[in-house]
């Protein structure tokens, strides 16, 4: 016998009363909780009315009657009680009603457990617990978001004004969004989110406004990251997560994207004035700040490039400004100016190599900024002086005795890694290599060099930056001064058996190797017997060693220690090979004409007067001069000062200095016009076939490493190399060339 069926009403009306007693739980007036029996009854009845045949099967009717007792609760007691509160009381509420909500959805499903397990699912309706949460969201929420989002803000709002909020309180809230979205965050982001995060715009809008009329950059810079960072602690003491990016991206925008250009150029304190100033700190702050915004970096560093230019700009005028002042003044006076903007150049680019460090954080974009920089002004001539001389001789200065750079050997090797730095935004670097090999031969062949291993290291710091080509030469100038110490001692050895044969002289030959050495003028002078016998001496012992080699005296490039008997004392004088000649004619007589010394030294008439100058007209005048002029003349009349007195027993009598500068870069221009032939050549075997604007990229690019080439002469040497037969013009098509093999 089958059990009656439960009607609808019957079945309902204990339902009815499990809702009403729920109710009262909610509300605290009847207990905390169903007991056992209480549950099992009433999942009983919805069972079997939910399992009943047709027409007494009323899932379909309860499932409506669920929702409907949610909607009636929400409009009978939730509703009121919402609109009664306002401000917090009304949050405080929501979250009070939410809570009961929740907890009036959980029971009900669970009585309802079987109408959702199996109608529900069965119909693909929307599931117990979720229709639930869309009744609140449909009744409450859409009524009341606009108002709870506005006192949220309100409360935030009052918060970064420094006023304290119950943080707790507006978490609860937020949850409640996240939650009503049902595993969605559509609800938090549209009824929340955007409003917030345009609620935030406005005031930081506000704020920036106000901050860049009162604040300096450091300042404003100061309270914008300030800003930021309690953005952050705000997302997680009671925002979402994903808030973050999109809250921290407002703020910045409102602070720092919209006002970057007034922040970065803002009148006695932007970033020039920090820069300006060494504010290490602020610049860090300004490098976190916009590094966070698109383009942002690209703005600091254009200024940063800006700045290092005028620097080196004002550096520039500077230098000069005081070499016209000072024109007057010996050379060597006039010339500390160019090492004075070598080394404030090296102090400027360490400056700013620190910002980049300690403030920029390697950042490319500075690197980039500082090299553009510092090419822009070092590639420009100061006091009428290119950057590759005045390195050269900054170089010259600290390696050479007697330089005015007192260093120790720590101090040297960090300044020659820092003039290498330097040298790498110059074009020149031929230029200053031949100055630099100039140089460098006069210190190795006058004893000049204060240290040797300071030398090889510049040269291997040289090596690493810009490859064996650019050092070989420097390299075999070195060896050959070893080279020349070990022969010097074998000399001496060889002279050992014949100490007759040398009793007035001692002689130190320097053997060149003539492709490592700059080309030093030289003529075969007369020179006197006493240095002849002893040449041919030393040919003879080197004969002996190097069969296949063909010594050239560079007479030049000698000097000698000869003692001059005055009536008052002897006086050593340290003389030019040259000089000594001169001097040892009046040996021989007591008086000299002009026309006398060149036929005798077979001197050209330039040398002459430089020589005769220096030894009567300069600060030793060892020999008189007839007439008593500063002038040299072919009619002039010489004879040795007996009556010459020196306090020192021992001088050196200088030349008048020779302007070099004109022969180096003459040999530069010689030696680029064969690179640039090289070339040429070396890309047309390659290719065979080039258009012209090809070509001529391509030869730039690979001579860029050493020189800048004008591209004039690039199409000069073309025009050349046509006409010598290594290459033609291609008959069918314009401006291409091709290779002859």
């Amino acid at each position: 016998m089958e059990p009656t069926p439960v009607e609808l009403e019957t079945g309902w009306r204990d339902m009815d009363a499990g809702v009403a007693r729920l109710k009262r739980i909610l509300h605290g007036v009847d207990g905390v909780s169903f007991s056992s029996q209480e549950y099992i009854h009433l999942y009983t009845t919805i069972f079997n009315m939910c399992t009943q045949k047709p027409p007494h099967d009323y899932s379909k009717q309860l499932y409506e009657r669920y929702k409907k007792t949610l909607e009636d609760y929400i409009k009978s007691t939730v509703l009121p009680s919402m609109k009664e509160k306002h401000g917090e009381f009304l949050l405080r509420e929501l979250v009070q009603r939410w809570k009961n909500h929740k907890v009036m959805v959980r029971w009900l499903s669970r009585f309802f457990h079987y109408l959702d397990r199996y109608y529900v699912s069965r119909k693909l309706l929307l599931p117990l617990r979720e229709l639930g949460m869309s009744c609140f969201h449909d009744l409450v929420f859409s009524e009341l978001k606009t108002t709870l989002a506005a006192i949220i803000i309100d409360m935030v709002d009052h918060e970064r004004d420094g006023q304290l909020i119950d943080r707790a309180l507006v978490k609860d809230v937020l949850d409640i969004y996240v939650e009503i979205g049902r595993g969605s965050m559509a609800v938090y982001e549209q009824d929340f989110e955007e409003a917030f995060c345009k609620g935030t715009a406005d005031y930081y809008s506000k704020k920036a406004q106000t901050w860049m009329l009162e604040d300096s950059c450091a300042e404003y810079m100061f309270k914008a990251e300030e800003c930021l960072q309690k953005e952050k602690e705000r997302v997680a003491h009671y925002l979402h997560s994903t808030t973050e990016p999109k809250l921290l991206l407002e703020t910045l925008s409102e602070l720092i994207s919209k006002r970057a250009e007034q922040i970065l150029n803002k009148e006695n304190s932007g970033c020039r004035v920090l820069l300006l100033d060494g504010k290490t700190e602020d610049l860090s702050r300004m490098y976190r700040l916009f590094s966070k915004m698109d383009g942002g970096l690209s703005q600091v560093s254009q200024i940063f490039k800006e700045h290092v230019n005028e620097e080196g700009m004002s550096l520039i005028k500077h230098v000069t400004d005081a070499a016209n002042s000072r024109k007057t003044e010996r050379k060597e006076v006039a010339g500390s100016q160019e090492q004075d903007f070598v080394r404030k150049a090296i102090e400027l680019h360490q400056k700013h190599l620190t910002y980049i460090t300690n403030c920029f954080q390697n950042q490319t974009a500075f690197h980039k900024a500082l090299k553009e920089a510092f090419e822009l002004f070092c590639n420009k001539d100061v006091a009428g002086c290119s950057s590759a001389e005045s390195l050269a001789a900054f170089c010259d200065n600290i390696l050479r005795k007697g330089g005015s750079e007192k260093l120790s050997d720590e101090a040297v090797e960090e300044t020659l890694d820092k003039v290498v730095n330097i040298l790498t935004y110059i074009s020149d670097k031929d230029l200053f290599v031949e100055f630099h090999r100039k140089k460098l031969g006069k210190r190795l062949l006058f004893d000049r060099s204060a240290n040797n291993e300071h030398e090889l290291s510049l040269l291997s710091k040289l090596k690493q930056y810009f490859g064996g080509q650019f050092t070989s030469k420097m390299e075999g100038m070195l060896t050959d001064m070893a080279t020349a110490r070990e022969r010097q001692t074998k000399f001496e050895a060889y002279m050992d058996p014949w100490p007759e044969s040398c009793p007035r002289v001692d002689l130190s030959v320097t053997v060149l190797t003539t492709g490592f050495w700059p080309s030093y003028k030289t003529f075969n002078i007369n020179l006197p017997t006493e240095m002849i016998k002893f040449v041919e001496l030393y040919k003879n012992f080197y004969n002996e060693n190097q069969k296949h080699r063909k010594l050239n005296w560079i007479y030049s490039m000698g000097s000698c220690n000869i003692i001059a008997r005055f009536e008052a004392r002897p006086v050593e004088l340290i003389v030019t090979t040259y000089q000594a000649a001169l001097l040892l004619l009046f040996n021989e007589a007591d008086r000299l004409s002009y026309s006398d010394i060149v036929t005798q030294l077979n001197l050209p008439d330039d040398d002459a007067v430089r020589l005769l100058h220096s030894l009567s007209c300069a600060k030793y005048k060892i020999l008189d001069k007839e007439p008593s002029n500063r002038t040299i003349s072919p009619s002039d009349m010489f004879q040795f000062n007996d009556k010459f007195t020196d306090k020192m027993r021992r001088i050196k009598v200088p030349l008048p200095p020779t302007d070099e500068k004109k022969k180096v870069i003459e040999d530069v221009n010689k030696d680029r016009r064969f690179s640039i032939d090289a070339s040429i050549v070396r890309i047309m075997k390659s290719r065979k076939v080039m258009s012209h604007q090809q070509l001529v990229t391509e030869c730039v690019e690979q001579l860029s490493r050493m020189f800048k080439p004008d591209i004039k002469i690039i199409k000069r040497r073309i025009e050349d190399l046509i006409s010598r037969e290594y290459l033609e013009r291609d008959l069918e098509t314009a401006n291409t060339y091709r290779y002859l093999a």
